[in-house]
């Protein structure tokens, strides 16, 4: 194994993998992390935690055994992935993972780069934008478990950091991968061990991918990915190949709870001509909602039925309100694992779920440890085959074209 990633979630985990199998590196994404070494063919390995909203200590320990696996499997470079809108808060997880990895690792110039210019994810001046909106204002401070409240993300990360926070600016990234080594020399001579990297387009992220070739190192969204493989074919040590993908058919299901503006407005377009169920988060919480019963219906309902609990901020904040947010998030997420056992336990082959949470809490609960990577479905959301009878896609909220539930449905049951 060449590239070993550890990921915050499993959708932003199943985006870093895409990526990289796009650039033609034989990828596999891990269910937490794995009891047995990979297979000898494996280039990139991606150890899928959901550790993005748990307590900061945990997700250290749990990052530092990830890493312990990866090094084992001989990885030669090491990548941390988390969300393109860099979903933390204040004492968030991200700065004390970054940590930890950069002191195990002896490393002392770390890249911090969310941006993901296929989604609208890019960083000016250190600021992140999604589209022509500071992240701020572009819905994400609504975020039930994350709100993202300032856009300035060495202003953010250094909240979390123990370490001094550097910046590369986009002119210097324009520049080219000289310029931009050049520069995180600068920021290591500074006393600054985490650097924010601006990023407008795609040619920015491989010129970061480029300059970070000898970097033990990187952090970031999974655009800034798209400039590592390259750097093993200069090598020698991999050569590009896409691997071949084989579609499922069956029936299909369709699991939201995320409350992103993305993922809402693509509940209301499926809506139009395909069955709905809106899950009653009250009831769930207060044990009126069985997951058998939505199951039920989704069998029952032909078609490409969508069962969700995804709601406006508003209608969110006041179900935290009444019964607390931990327990609001925990029922749920039980929910949803509970009836994708039923969903597949019932016959289900294809299985599409909306939101990070929502997919660690499926992928837990169907107790898939490895995923095989196929074709892209939109920007950062791949196909996945996780058994020899299902398939799955898992997106994050804010990912996706307002079709993305039709789109999808035809993708994972399409050969390659």
């Amino acid at each position: 194994m060449l590239l070993g990633c550890i990921g915050d979630d499993f959708t932003g985990s199943s985006d870093l993998a895409n990526t990289l199998a796009k650039q033609g590196m034989r990828t596999v994404q891990y269910t937490g992390i794995p009891d047995r070494a990979a297979e000898s063919d494996v280039e990139a390995g991606v150890v899928a935690l959901k550790s993005r909203s748990i307590d900061p200590a945990e997700a250290v320990r749990q990052s530092l055994d990830a890493l312990d696996w990866l090094k084992a499997q001989g990885c030669r470079q090491f990548f941390f992935k988390y969300c393109s809108t860099f979903d933390s808060t204040k004492d968030g997880n991200i700065g004390p993972v970054a940590d930890a990895l950069a002191e195990a690792l002896d490393a002392d110039r770390v890249i911090v780069c969310p941006a993901f210019p296929g989604t609208g994810r890019s960083l000016y001046q250190g600021h992140l934008f999604v589209g022509d909106k500071l992240l701020n204002e572009s819905g994400l401070e609504n975020h039930p478990l994350n709100p993202m409240t300032d856009p300035d993300i060495r202003r953010w990360l250094s909240y979390q950091s123990d370490n001094r926070v550097g910046h590369v600016p986009v002119n210097a990234v324009m520049a080219g991968p000289e310029a931009i080594s050049a520069a995180l020399q600068n920021e290591r001579a500074a006393g600054n061990r985490l650097v924010v990297v601006d990023a407008l387009r795609d040619a920015d992220l491989i010129a970061i991918g480029a300059a970070a070739a000898d970097l033990p190192l990187i952090t970031g969204g999974s655009g800034v990915a798209l400039g590592l493989p390259a750097n093993f074919v200069r090598q020698g040590l991999m050569t590009q190949t896409l691997s071949a993908w084989t579609g499922q058919g069956g029936g299909c299901a369709i699991l939201s709870g995320s409350c992103s503006n993305a993922t809402r407005g693509q509940i209301a377009e499926h809506a139009k001509s395909h069955p709905v169920y809106e899950i009653d988060a009250g009831a769930v919480i207060e044990g009126r909602l069985a997951a058998s019963q939505v199951a039920a219906w989704i069998l029952d309902a032909g078609g490409l039925p969508l069962a969700f609990s995804s709601a406006e901020p508003e209608a969110v904040t006041a179900i935290q309100e009444r019964y607390g947010r931990e327990r609001s998030a925990e029922a749920l997420e039980r929910f949803f694992a509970e009836t994708a056992r039923a969903l597949v336990a019932g016959g289900t082959t294809r299985l599409i779920c909306a939101g990070g949470e929502t997919s660690g809490a499926v992928v837990e609960g169907l107790q898939l440890d490895a995923l095989e990577i196929g074709p892209e479905i939109d920007p950062g959301v791949p196909a996945l085959r996780a058994g020899p009878d299902l398939v799955v896609a898992l997106k994050s909220g804010n990912f996706g074209a307002p079709d993305f539930f039709a789109k999808a449905t035809g993708v994972l049951e399409a050969d390659g």
